[in-house]
């Protein structure tokens, strides 16, 4: 660890926002700021963000991950910048020392319920160690595998954060081969401990088969764009980014889960009248309306640019370079999470225009009406 990433890295652990402030004039560009994104990996497992117990801000790290295909190399100091001073200003987890040695008992293959016994120990060192040994014993994707499971069993408790948060900073931890994993255990443990999420439920079973009700589940996901609504979008977005994870029937399990928590949501299209695009259009127009926090008209532009996969890319990149721009000092990490989201529905549903327009919508109303605009 180098240069600005051993900088950011150590004012970040010391909540230093005003030496993070730093990037804003003087930081990297391109490639080295994302480089530097990706060193912050351990420091930021240990942000929080209290009162709530969720471990949004890790979330929101991985989550930045998705956003980097959209991004052009200019763009990129922007989400250092923003993202870095949300990690800075917040808490910090205890720093939990890796035991040594890291085993469990007489070292015989740990079963599965000793992960829930050592969650019900609310000894988070504890619990992380056995993750550990675990990991070492079947591997990263067994424990991740295990983990969704039991956190889909308190959906409506933790507002669909269990499986949510959970996912992302499991899939960031997978991903990052060349970092130790036991910063991200450790917070998976806090977590788990803190919401008493100790129990792996019955398996549930979708009332349909899920290829055949997805854009209906879709509709009704995105419809409304209230905090409650973002946070179905968000499950659901996680959900599907599990599905590498888990078997057919776990993954059947996770959506009816999700089926449960919703209730009895309606689908319900939002249209959009979206002029036709006679017009070159560049970041500044969009960014006329975007600042000027103007729901209907950012949808107005975005929606006919999601025509084409070079119109998405652009839409995306306008949208995150605009919410980075905007950026005075402190966000809400839904902001963040909650754009993943609408870009995974707009990739993933592109020809499908109903589910477009709502996911636009759905995440700019949000994100504007939390902004104080329309």
């Amino acid at each position: 660890m180098t240069g600005w990433g051993e900088y950011l890295f150590n004012a970040i652990g010391k909540s230093d926002v005003t030496a993070v402030s730093k990037l804003r004039q003087e930081g990297p560009r391109g490639e080295d700021a994302w480089n530097a994104h990706l060193t912050l990996f351990p420091a930021v497992q240990r942000v929080l963000n209290p009162p709530f117990i969720n471990p949004h801000l890790p979330k929101m790290y991985a989550i930045c991950r998705e956003l980097r295909p959209y991004m052009e190399l200019e763009d990129i100091p922007g989400l250092l910048y923003m993202e870095s001073i949300e990690y800075a200003r917040r808490q910090k987890l205890e720093l939990h020392l890796r035991p040594v040695p890291e085993t469990e008992g007489d070292g015989a293959s740990m079963p599965f319920s000793k992960i829930e016994e050592a969650i019900r120990s609310r000894d988070a060192q504890i619990a992380a160690s056995y993750f550990a040994a675990y990991v070492r014993q079947h591997g990263a994707r067994e424990l991740a595998r295990g983990l969704l499971l039991i956190g889909s069993g308190y959906l409506v408790e933790s507002l669909g954060h269990s499986l949510s948060c959970t996912v992302f900073i499991l899939q960031e931890m997978l991903a990052r081969q060349d970092q130790d994993p036991w910063p991200a255990l450790v917070v998976l443990a806090d977590y788990f401990i803190k919401g008493r999420f100790d129990t792996t439920p019955s398996f549930r079973k979708p009332p349909q088969p899920i290829e055949q009700s997805l854009p209906d589940l879709m509709l009704r996901s995105t419809a409304g764009s209230s905090f409650i609504d973002i946070h179905h979008t968000i499950t659901l977005y996680a959900i599907e980014r599990a599905r590498e994870l888990v078997s057919r029937e776990e993954h059947e399990h996770l959506v009816a889960s999700w089926l449960d928590w919703m209730g009895k949501k309606e689908p319900r299209a939002t249209l959009v009248e979206a002029p036709e695009q006679g017009y070159v259009l560049d970041y500044a127009m969009f960014y006329r309306a975007f600042s000027a926090l103007d729901t209907e008209a950012v949808t107005r532009i975005a929606v006919p640019l999601t025509a084409s996969a070079e119109g998405r890319k652009l839409a995306g990149r306008f949208l995150i370079k605009g919410l980075c721009d905007l950026y005075q000092g402190d966000y809400n990490p839904h902001y963040v999470t909650g754009l993943g989201a609408m870009l995974w529905v707009v990739g993933q549903h592109a020809d499908q225009p109903s589910l477009v327009s709502n996911a636009l919508h759905q995440y700019v109303g949000f994100l504007f009406r939390a902004l104080g605009g329309n």
